[in-house]
């Protein structure tokens, strides 16, 4: 336990962002209250505030990472409950335009649990703690300042169980770390105070997630004791695709960007599978047994919040997860990035959570890098509306080489690997020998490597 650095903290939401902030702030605050507008308290399941939670998501290797330091034994217990946790980089098949990239070990790990049962055992780890209490079925009405504005002291809440409309409550707390998603309201809230506008970056491609389950055991399995059959969306080839070993079934999630769905009705369903590049997936899924009917949800564009820009900003008051920066769900980053803010959150409160604008200088720096590869990733699509830097340009020329490159080289596949599960920095991948052995096969292979 560190020293307090303050008697109350309160996170606005309880999903994943919001859980990961409640643990690292219990060992700082005497008390922290999670506030949630759905049932936490015993719910199982997709959540209603989560409409994405049907889809599959994933914990790249750095959120795994994490997620044992912060909760010792995570994954053993996962693994003794039944999740399929394998090696990150032998128990994924990545494709890109149907060819595979090489599998090999990468000693980090890989936990396919689906989105409502990981943020289920994180949210029950938390309620463990003897100074987190959960105050759900509650609406974040707003914020509370000093009289001056420089400091939030504490939130508006209304709980929906009182009878009528009433009047919001107080919630006094020394420092209030909003984690309400994409729909965060404190760039308004902060205007409301006379603080400057937050600015946005975004990147607009009009994403589909279409997934639908199925029975277990398959009878035509292309995933075997592995985790996930994934066909990457390129610019070639720009639908994709994960097919996924859960628990108790096999999910699969197809995804078109601009405008591009997959449908709904199982036959319509079917033939988007039929159009995919790999077609392992269309071969397995065409005999499986659906237990579930397509569902759909609809991704417009990613944002980042540039809090770091602002010359004024209040104390007592911080933002965490898609709150900060919404990611393309088809890079998986979200989870881990919530999990790399919550480090990145208690490093201040380390230092004495003083000085909001040096908190969110070192989120922006967290978050440079899955941003840089996400974002990039998309504007590689002609369609896809965004700001393409030089920076921007000279990756999507490379990376495609690099993948092609993975497909034979396992030193590049392991690099590649390393730096999407957010354990390395994309500038791994632009070093000199790297840059060797993607532009230059035939030198690497007459040397021997």
């Amino acid at each position: 336990m560190n020293e307090h650095v303050g008697d109350r903290a309160v996170v606005l939401g309880g999903s994943v962002a919001g859980l990961f902030a409640a643990r690292v702030l219990a060992d700082f605050y005497r008390t922290v209250t999670v506030v949630d507008r759905d049932q936490l308290t015993g719910a199982t399941g997709p959540r209603r505030a989560v409409p994405q939670g049907h889809h599959i998501h994933g914990l790249l290797a750095r959120g795994q990472q994490i997620l044992e330091e912060l909760f010792p034994g995570f994954t053993k217990e996962m693994a003794d409950g039944g999740v399929p946790t394998r090696d990150f980089g032998t128990s994924l098949g990545w494709h890109f335009n149907g060819r595979m990239i090489r599998k090999v070990d990468t000693d980090l790990v890989c936990i396919s649990a689906g989105r409502w049962l990981l943020e289920e055992r994180i949210r029950a780890r938390v309620g463990e703690l003897s100074n987190v209490a959960f105050l759900d079925r509650t609406d974040v009405v707003g914020l509370e300042a000093s009289p001056d504005r420089r400091r939030i002291t504490g939130a508006r809440v209304h709980r929906r169980e009182d009878q009528g409309p009433g009047s919001p409550q107080s919630l006094p707390a020394d420092l209030v770390v909003d984690a309400t998603g994409r729909g965060s309201r404190t760039p308004r809230w902060l205007t409301e105070l006379g603080y400057p506008r937050v600015d946005e970056e975004q990147v607009r491609m009009d994403l589909t997630y279409t997934t639908c389950d199925f029975q277990a055991p398959l009878a035509v399995d292309p995933i075997g004791d592995d985790i996930a059959v994934i066909s990457v969306a390129t610019p070639g080839n720009p639908r994709g695709a994960t097919f996924a070993r859960l628990p108790d079934r096999y999910s699969v999630s197809l995804n078109g960007i601009l405008g591009d769905r997959a449908p709904t009705d199982p036959e319509g369903f079917l033939e988007y599978v039929r159009s995919l590049p790999v077609p392992q997936i269309f071969e397995s899924v065409s005999r499986a047994e659906p237990l579930t009917s397509p569902v759909s949800f609809h991704f417009p564009n990613s944002i980042r919040r540039r809090y770091e820009r602002l010359a004024r900003l209040p104390e007592g008051l911080l933002v965490v997860g898609d709150a900060a920066c919404v990611f393309n769900p088809i890079y998986a980053q979200g989870m881990t990035v919530a999990a790399i803010g919550a480090i990145v959150l208690r490093e201040y409160l380390v230092d004495g959570a003083a000085g909001a604008q040096r908190y969110f200088r070192e989120l922006a720096r967290a978050i440079d890098p899955p941003w840089d590869m996400s974002a990039g990733g998309d504007l590689g699509f002609p369609g896809v509306v965004g700001r393409r830097t030089l920076k921007v340009r000279l990756g999507n020329a490379f990376m495609p080489r690099l993948q092609t490159a993975a497909t034979e080289d396992p030193v590049v596949s392991h690099a590649f690997l390393r730096v999407a599960g957010l354990v390395d920095r994309p500038e791994s991948l632009m070093r000199p020998a790297m840059i060797s052995r993607v532009l230059f096969p035939t030198l690497r292979r007459s040397n021997g490597g």
